[in-house]
């Protein structure tokens, strides 16, 4: 019970926490914490996956840039408003989700990594080969005039943080849910000992099928969620880095906990924000600072905390 409360007591002060910046920060550092918030539930999704689940993906820019495009053409060229347009974009990632999943989860370990990231390199040059409508590297812009919900202007930098924050919320809550749900515990069986679960009688298939699908579907959430808040869709998200950047913050935050996604976009992202003004060889430390954490904290900084300080940490 104690640590049912202390589970809540935290989701809900890291929700009031970044509330709160918002009103202690500077119109800098907001537009920071709104990027970084649409981005972490990009990590959050490949950490449904890869941290509780076990499987290896290299190919999630795949989902994250359905969900873009899904948003931003129907937006663009098909002249749909705002919450039609979304809709639109997470029918066509669960659309994309449920194929590759069908497909890709015919193989296992080294395998499906490389096919999934076979499918997101052959997504990225259908990307560029519809450059007619996609625009391809250069993509396009959505307009601010077309970017209003509810009569909300979503390009003013107030709004726009406060809708990152709701999108946030909502993903963070859904996950904190699930993987306490016994779907949730069965995914982490699966993690541990697929066999093993298999043998109990859980159905090993089905239940990763369904955990790449809500994976590319919160993927493309925040593809989408981040086209409308900042106007642009690009081929540049769908590129092998951007299959490779959640990863990265998965491990950085620490894989199979839900702050972890969230802990490592903010460290990324203020790690080359930061370096970056001192020296042009910004990825030089961070570099550096990815081999020392890899070397004294392996579970990542939320996976630490958890091992050495708080065991409850979800």
């Amino acid at each position: 019970m104690r640590q049912n409360s202390n589970v809540v007591a935290l989701h809900a002060g890291i929700l009031a926490s970044l509330l709160i910046l918002f009103f202690i920060t500077s119109a800098y550092h907001n537009g920071n914490l709104a990027r970084i918030m649409v981005l972490a539930v990009f990590a959050m999704g490949y950490n449904f996956l890869f941290g509780y689940t076990g499987l290896l993906s290299l190919g999630h820019a795949l989902f994250f840039s359905a969900g873009m495009y899904g948003l931003g053409i129907s937006m663009h060229h098909l002249e749909l408003s705002v919450l039609p347009a979304f809709a639109v974009a997470l029918l066509f990632t669960a659309m994309v989700s449920a194929a590759i999943g069908f497909l890709a989860l015919r193989t296992t370990g080294v395998a499906f990594m490389i096919v999934t990231l076979m499918f997101a390199q052959a997504g990225y040059l259908t990307i560029l080969l519809f450059g007619k409508y996609t625009r391809g590297d250069e993509g396009f812009v959505i307009q601010q005039a077309e970017r209003t919900l509810f009569g909300l202007d979503l390009t003013d930098p107030s709004i726009r943080y406060f809708a990152a924050f709701a999108l946030f919320a909502a993903s963070y809550l859904f996950i904190a849910w699930a993987v306490r749900t016994s779907f949730g515990r069965c995914l982490v069986a699966i993690r541990e000992n697929e066999a093993r679960a298999r043998m109990l009688g859980y159905d090993t298939a089905r239940h990763k099928f369904l955990a790449l699908l809500a994976s590319g579907v919160l993927s493309g959430v925040s593809g989408a969620g981040y086209a409308l808040l900042f106007g642009y869709a690009g081929a540049t998200f769908a590129s092998v880095q951007y299959s490779i950047l959640p990863l990265l913050w998965v491990l950085l935050g620490g894989s199979g906990t839900t702050l972890g996604p969230l802990i490592g976009t903010a460290f990324a992202f203020y790690l080359v924000d930061i370096s970056s003004e001192f020296t042009s060889a910004y990825l030089l430390v961070v570099g550096a600072a990815i081999v020392f954490l890899t070397l004294f904290f392996p579970q990542g900084l939320a996976g630490e905390i958890r091992r050495r300080i708080a065991p409850w940490l979800p």
